[in-house]
């Protein structure tokens, strides 16, 4: 009978000394197998497509374009990748998020070796992950009300006080130092999760429920 093939697994991080230990980690495991790593968004996002790996461990904190709307391209384009998210908060905004982008499980970046390991075995066989401090969280939000916006992430929330402010998307781009594409999908995101079909709408409902702050 031939060996199982390790699970190959790609490191998303932005801070060079977490990537490298979480690849050190890695290549001490003999059933799993580091098939790259990314710093960024769009290197995590090449990465995919260039070795196809099974796993991939995802910050959720990065520049530019955060590990949600990362997660969110990577599992629309790449549907059999499993994405498992590592985070430093237990957030219920950031956890339910990544979640609904598309990731299988959620970790503190705290989390043991053993428990990341069999995290990752799951995930490879479809089985979702959650540290007990990010279930506490969705267990306690459960019952919660949702007010409007609760959802957004920080560079959302930034995005969409320049909405409100009235720039256009390459304004926004400019001020943001970030792609006009990145914004587009910025946009996107906040109106699917404000519910509303239009940046007026967006706006008129971010004034409404003070959901920005405008100097």
């Amino acid at each position: 009978m031939s060996e199982a093939k390790p699970i190959r697994v790609l490191v998303v991080d932005d801070h060079d000394m977490l990537r490298e230990g979480l690849a050190a980690f890695l290549r001490a495991c003999p059933d799993l197998e580091l098939v790259g790593q990314a710093a960024s968004a769009q290197e995590a996002i090449e990465r995919c497509r260039l070795v196809s790996p099974d796993v991939v461990l995802m910050d959720l904190v990065m520049p530019e374009v955060d590990g949600i709307s990362t997660t969110r391209t990577i599992h629309e384009r790449y549907p059999a990748i499993r994405i498992i998210a590592l985070t430093s908060f237990g957030e219920e905004e950031m956890v339910r998020a990544e979640l609904q982008a598309g990731a299988i499980g959620c970790l503190l970046k705290n989390v043991s070796g053993a428990e990341l390991a069999q995290a990752i075995r799951a995930a490879y066989a479809g089985r979702p992950s959650l540290a007990p401090e990010a279930a506490r969280v969705l267990i306690g939000a459960a019952t919660q009300p949702r007010p409007p916006g609760y959802d957004l992430t920080e560079r959302e929330r930034q995005v969409l006080t320049l909405m409100v402010a009235g720039l256009s998307n390459p304004d926004m781009a400019q001020r943001l130092q970030v792609s006009r594409f990145t914004i587009k999908n910025h946009v996107s995101s906040i109106l699917s999760k404000l519910g509303v079909a239009s940046r007026t709408e967006a706006a008129t409902l971010a004034l409404k429920h003070n959901l920005v702050r405008l100097d």
